[in-house]
């Protein structure tokens, strides 16, 4: 989806010099305005992810459009547009709120570079508050009634009134975020913010600025101080998902956190008392990782004061009907499709999948029964399976006298890490290795698939 942009000059020429420039090298719809009193009046009538404007222009100049767009529409991101020479303008506009400012004459490539981080930010500030909307909007409860699933609840409800440090294990798309949020929902916390953090997706440099805050002047852009993740979750719940994949030093940075219960924002000598609950994540061997000098163990033990291990979907079989209704009604509501239901021959099928991608997997299944059905029953031509999983047929059967005299857990583990060899295998083959292109076969997200092929040391480049 293209971005679109607002530029304001009283200058026409240089409004079409930046159309010029920015359309054909970033994937951008330029609008062009040539007064304050144009450009309120397009803001009003239109949705933009960025406004580039001029400091000098006649009659509003840009600090007064500054001053009255940041009121009106406090997430916008604004650039500045500055005279060379006029650097002191441009930093007071920065104080004012605008997030960078180029000077005039510009080079190609430095604007370009400036635009797209400015565009970057906007992004994210969306994505974060379509997510908090989300998440207001919509209950997910953790689903099932399966004797795994009752000792989930029962955990839930053992830690929910406290406050100890929960860290919570299991396969990708098992639901590690929902009960996360589920005790949450069930602490005396409840009122206050819940804020998960996907620590994967943020570089740790930047993870760092974001869990802690930081001061004005800590490091290059700092123009003002920054609030933290965790002075935002004060009082409330703080979800580190997949915590297995963050570096020692944030590690060592949180282990003080848990002990002190303070931080201490970057650029600032003073440590601040905080008052949050720390739940988190991983779909990972943390113990293993501790062997390889990868996690520290002494803030394995300090997260891990209650552990809650997820089932995957394979072991609560009994839980895909009353998972399937969940899910069918979610999504016809989500979609704005009639009620649907499934047909007994697909049930069965469901059920005798192995379904490596979890909840997550036999979610995306039925979203595209939702889709290609024509009736409200989804039947066996409306879905992506046609067949039976190989570890329910002939995979099962020829193994079952070589784990017959192995420990239990070693004989699943050596069960799982053969089947994912053969199974993921076979579809990185049919793709030449494209990891994209596999996920699609097994039907479930290019992440999921390779957190699997990471744990069971799967290398996609023979395939190739």
């Amino acid at each position: 989806m293209k971005a679109n942009i607002l530029v304001v000059d009283d200058e026409k020429d240089m409004t079409r010099l930046l159309q010029r420039t920015l359309e054909p090298e970033i994937d951008c719809r330029v609008t062009m305005a040539f007064s304050g009193e144009m450009a309120l009046n397009i803001l009003g009538q239109a949705s933009f992810d960025l406004v580039i404007c001029d400091i000098k222009m006649p009659g509003m100049d840009g600090f007064e459009l500054l001053e009255r767009t940041r009121k009106q529409y406090p997430d916008l991101t604004i650039v500045m547009l500055s005279a060379f020479g006029n650097i002191e303008s441009a930093v007071s506009a920065i104080k004012q709120g605008a997030y960078d400012f180029i000077s005039k004459p510009f080079e190609q490539d430095e604007i370009i570079f400036k635009i797209q981080k400015a565009l970057e930010r906007s992004r994210l500030l969306h994505e974060n508050k379509q997510l908090l909307r989300e998440r207001q909007k919509e209950t997910r409860p953790l689903i099932g009634k399966s004797e795994a699933m009752e000792k989930v609840f029962e955990k839930i409800a053992l830690v929910a009134g406290s406050d100890v440090t929960v860290l919570i294990t299991g396969e990708s798309g098992t639901g590690k975020d929902l009960t996360a949020r589920s005790i949450h929902d069930a602490s005396t916390r409840q009122r206050k913010p819940f804020i998960p953090v996907n620590c994967p997706t943020i570089p740790e440099h930047i993870l760092e600025s974001e869990l802690f805050g930081y001061k004005k002047g800590a490091f290059t852009n700092a123009y003002r101080d920054k609030r933290g993740l965790f002075q935002a979750a004060d009082k409330g719940t703080l979800f580190l998902d997949e915590i297995g994949d963050i570096g020692p030093s944030i590690q060592t940075k949180l282990l003080r956190v848990i002990q002190e219960k303070e931080i201490k924002p970057l650029g600032d000598n003073a440590v601040e008392t905080i008052d949050v609950r720390i739940i988190a994540s991983t779909n990972q061997n943390l113990k293993q990782k501790i062997a390889q000098k990868e996690f520290r163990e002494d803030f394995f033990y300090r997260l891990s004061v209650i552990s809650i291990e997820l089932p995957p979907l394979r072991d609560r079989i009994t839980d895909i009907p009353i998972l399937c209704e969940a899910l069918l009604a979610k999504h016809c509501k989500k979609m704005n499709k009639p009620s649907k239901t499934i047909s007994e021959e697909v049930l069965d099928l469901l059920m005798k999948q192995v379904w490596t991608g979890n909840v997550r997997e036999l979610e995306n299944v039925l979203i595209h029964g939702i889709l290609y059905s024509k009736e409200n029953i989804i039947c066996l031509s409306d879905i992506p399976i046609k067949e039976v999983s190989q570890k329910k047929t002939g995979f099962m059967e020829g193994r079952k006298t070589q784990y017959a005299s192995q420990v239990y857990r070693d004989a699943k583990e050596k069960l799982l890490y053969e089947f994912n060899h053969d199974y993921i295998g076979a579809k990185l083959s049919m793709t030449q290795g494209n990891i994209t292109r596999a996920a699609k076969l097994c039907h479930m997200d290019r992440q999921a698939l390779q957190q699997i092929m990471k744990r069971y040391g799967i290398d996609p480049d023979p395939f190739r």
